[in-house]
């Protein structure tokens, strides 16, 4: 799962970052808004975790921006504990939730798991296709119901299909989403087919009745 931290507090979101990673997240930081609006419009993400109160504008425009475009992408508001009229015009423009300052790491990564549950699997902790099963809290991983270790990049990358099951995934895409700001850093995408041959390998091997198909020319698809 992909995360945007839009935090002018430079310290404070990077020790988000940092405890976010921990736990299973690919992050990225902006600490303006308009390095916010180039990476939302630029990229993709699963969730935007939005201070409303930036150094150069309302995080609120980037809000507003983001749902009159129709963004599948869930945003976390962050406000200031009486900034009553800031939490009840998010959630109007289509916040899917808010977090006071100050708050405690481990009540923003409850909150941020709530989120992705309730818009990629229906408020459900599992996600299946065929015989396999992910379970998103326990991170663990079943295929005709025996467990599977899978790496952590592999591991992202079999619930990002599950979450984009029967579409075709170009490398490009999965590389982005699945390494962030670093997919740039990378001479060719070539890297990815290991992470997919091993990934195909592992779930063959389990008795996998669901397959990594590569499409000629476009990616791949789980189907």
């Amino acid at each position: 799962m992909k995360l945007l931290i839009v935090e002018d507090n430079a310290e404070l979101s990077d020790d988000l970052a940092n405890f976010l990673t921990d736990n299973g997240f690919v992050v990225e930081v902006a600490y303006n808004l308009s390095t916010a609006q180039q990476k939302v419009f630029d990229y993709s993400y699963d969730l935007v975790i939005l201070d409303l109160g930036l150094p150069d504008g309302s995080g609120l425009d980037l809000l507003r921006e983001a749902k009159a475009r129709r963004m599948d992408m869930g945003f976390l508001i962050v406000t200031a504990r009486n900034a009553i009229e800031d939490k009840v015009t998010g959630l109007e423009l289509g916040a899917d939730d808010y977090i006071t300052k100050p708050f405690h790491k481990a009540e923003l990564n409850a909150r941020i798991r709530s989120i992705l549950r309730r818009k990629n699997a229906d408020g459900n902790n599992l996600l299946e296709m065929g015989n396999i099963t992910v379970n998103l809290l326990s991170l663990d991983v079943l295929v005709a119901g025996k467990s599977v270790e899978l790496t952590r990049k592999e591991f992202d990358m079999l619930v990002y299909f599950l979450y984009n099951k029967n579409r075709v995934l170009t490398k490009e895409s999965i590389v982005e989403h699945l390494w962030g700001d670093h997919a740039d850093q990378a001479d060719s995408f070539d890297f990815i087919y290991n992470h997919i041959k091993n990934l195909r390998k592992k779930l063959q091997h389990a008795g996998g009745d669901v397959q990594i198909q590569s499409v000629y020319g476009m990616g791949y698809k789980f189907s």
